[in-house]
């Protein structure tokens, strides 16, 4: 966990949620307000010049939201306030001042860095100078862009050298206020009247009426003042206003962590000040500043080059100072390409590189040598002793040496430590950098993506199918892309009716078929997994849902050794690991479905309705319901029909029958 610490602003202002205001407190107690709130996020403190007041009045906001935390936001200024900013910094170097650090958004210096580190945070870059044992770390400059962070031994206040100011979209400049009194020169610190073209009495009367008073002394004398600024440790002492000889009670030394330099309008804020409309009477006194002189120098640095841009500077842009440059201006762009079997280390220079490069305690077995070349490549085994590639679940490391000289190393040579993450899980894995702490090594890390996989089903001409007869011969493929170092493996498959109420159970929990004749085991295909079997469907539903948990390994995956009656068969479905370990953690694999439509013998041409009918087979051995359009005769009417038309035949017969017997029993007449 890291320490609570604070960021200070001067005179810029950042938008966010206020929920608890408080009246006439001082800058420290505001402050330390915020740090005991758990939710207080930031605290704005701002002052009413009242020069007629004994206490000045000041209004001290607490806020539970801020959008100073957004890199592209933008503070507004605003006069006779002090923005500050809680941040949780992983040092055990972080002071217990109010503040560790001056924030100037915004802003960089040109070209005098120490070092150049990636950092995936700011807290982490600050915490880097802190950490930072190899030179006083005085500034700090964080690129929110590409995550560089450059570390300065300089500030704004170096002499000496030529400090450009400037104006970087994206980049943030901290000053480093967790210094000792006298490690805040790079040379020696002497305090003097501020030379900056302003009348003496009007800046320091600007001072008096503008700055936050620290602390507030009465002693004998200026040297007694200085002195009092020198050792000051409860904050980094900029600056002091000495009033003169004591008089009474009254307080005649005021101490300030402010000078010109911190102000945001530099020298001109106190050549646009107003002089105060009224008079108190009091004595204006003298301003003097912290000034730092010209350090002597040293042999064993070489001057900075200036950058040639200030956003993102490329090879040829780099400083001499940068840890990615040697003394004799030769800098290195080294980067690292993760695959599946090797780790590619490939290096640019900007000008041609004689020497060897090799992995650090392997240089016979694991080297490269150069000929006046600016682009080489060193590839690192991740198995063996030839090159000693260290692995912890899933993290390779090693550390390889650029040297100039074919057989002795020497202080020009440059060391990198590199590393690459490998996700064995379905979550898609983050690029980040290591802040550098060894100041021969320089550490890189890369993490290749975990591609998503696929579930693809083919026909014997390799077209992918989506309705299929019974006994169709196809192949069942889990893919993924063949560019990635990753294999896959897969394990309890099951093949589902698609309205649910069916499974079958095809692929075990340890990759093994479940009944070989029905759909066989796994079996590679470069990057993918395949299984030829013949289509069947569920009695009841014509749709046939396929669902595989799919798992990666670096590289292929070792098979499962699978018992089939006598016979021992391979099918890939376990990762690269002991095949002793049974227990398996199955809360990182990948679930992948597949629906197909097979049809019975004679099918085919209800395919398309089949196709574009899904619904139907959702609903397929529900009960219908059926629609009378003409109604049909009951057993009655049936019946009483039948009866009727018998009668009617008795009838005519009856009829017929009696007309002939009228015929016959009537007596024939004799004619005479």
């Amino acid at each position: 966990t890291g320490r609570v610490a604070f960021e200070k602003l001067t005179e810029l202002d950042y938008r966010g949620n206020t929920y608890y205001s408080i009246k006439n407190l001082s800058l420290y107690e505001c402050q330390g307000w915020c740090r005991e709130e758990p939710d207080c996020q930031a605290a704005s403190f701002s002052f009413v010049l009242n020069p007629l007041t004994p206490v000045q009045e000041t209004l001290c906001q607490l806020q539970n939201e801020t959008s100073a935390t957004n890199p592209a936001a933008v503070p507004q200024r605003s006069v006779n306030l002090y923005y500050m900013v809680k941040l949780q910094i992983r040092s055990e170097n972080v002071c217990l001042r109010p503040w560790s650090f001056e924030r100037v958004p915004n802003k960089m210096i040109r070209g005098l860095d120490n070092a150049l580190i990636y950092t995936s945070t700011k807290e982490a870059c600050l915490a880097a100078c802190l950490n930072e044992h190899r030179f006083t770390c005085r500034s700090v400059e964080y690129n929110y862009v590409t995550l560089q962070c450059h570390l300065s031994d300089s500030d704004r206040r170096t002499t000496g050298q030529y400090v450009q100011f400037i104006d970087a979209q994206g980049v943030d400049y901290f000053e480093n206020l967790c210094l000792k009194g006298n490690q805040g020169c790079k040379g020696n610190k002497v305090f003097q009247v501020p030379r900056i073209g302003v009348a003496d009495d009007k800046v320091a009367q600007y001072v008096a009426l503008h700055y936050y008073v620290d602390k507030d002394l009465q002693v004998t004398s200026e040297i007694s003042c200085k002195l009092a600024c020198e050792i000051e440790s409860e904050f980094l002492c900029r600056s002091f206003l000495f009033k003169g000889p004591p008089i009474g009670s009254s307080y005649n030394c005021q101490l300030f962590h402010l000078d010109h330099k911190t102000l945001p309008d530099g020298p001109s804020t106190y050549l646009n000040a107003e002089r105060p409309l009224i008079d108190d009477g009091q004595r204006v006194g003298t301003y003097y500043e912290n000034y730092c002189e010209k350090s002597a120098p040293s042999h064993d640095s070489t001057l900075p080059v200036v950058f040639d841009t200030t956003d993102d500077p490329s090879i040829n842009n780099l400083t001499r100072s940068d840890v990615n440059c040697d003394k004799t201006g030769t800098c290195y762009d080294v980067s690292v390409n993760c695959k599946d079997t090797r780790i590619a280390v490939q290096v640019r220079t900007n000008k041609p590189f004689n020497g060897r490069i090799y992995a650090l305690g392997r240089s016979e077995t694991c080297n490269i040598d150069v000929i006046n070349s600016d682009l080489f490549r060193l590839d690192l085994t991740m198995s063996g002793q030839d090159c000693n590639t260290q692995s912890v679940t899933g993290v390779y490391t090693n550390t390889v040496v650029l040297q100039h000289h074919s057989v002795v190393m020497t202080k020009a040579d440059k060391i990198y430590k590199v590393k690459c993450t490998y996700d064995m899980s379905s979550k898609n894995i983050t690029f980040g950098m290591m802040p550098i702490r060894d100041p021969e090594m320089i550490s890189i890390t890369s993490a290749p993506e975990a591609p998503a996989p696929r579930i693809r089903i083919l026909d014997t001409r390799s077209r992918e199918v989506e309705t299929v007869r019974i006994g169709d011969k196809l192949t069942f493929r889990i893919e993924i892309p063949e560019d990635t170092p990753y294999g896959i493996f897969a394990r309890s498959c099951v093949a589902m009716a698609k309205d649910s109420k069916s499974t079958f159970q095809i692929i075990d929990d340890e990759g093994c078929p479940v009944d070989p004749n029905i759909f066989p085991g796994f079996t590679p295909d470069g990057n993918a997994l395949q299984s030829v079997y013949e289509a069947f469907r569920f009695t009841e539903s014509y749709g046939v849902i396929f669902q595989c948990n799919v798992k990666y390994c670096l590289g292929p995956c070792e098979p499962a050794v699978c018992e089939w009656g006598r016979e021992s068969v391979e099918s890939w479905g376990r990762r690269k690991r002991s095949l002793m370990n049974e227990t398996e953690n199955t809360e990182d694999d990948m679930t992948l479905s597949q629906e197909i439509l097979v049809l019975d013998f004679g099918d085919e041409k209800q395919s398309q309705f089949l196709k574009n009918n899904e619904a139907l087979f959702s609903e397929f051995g529900k009960d219908k319901t059926v629609t009378i359009v003409e109604p049909c005769a009951t057993k009655a009417s049936v019946f009483a029909l039948s009866v009727t038309c018998a009668l009617l035949v008795l009838i005519y017969i009856a009829t017929i029958f009696s007309y002939y017997l009228k015929k016959w029993m009537t007596p024939r007449k004799i004619l005479s």
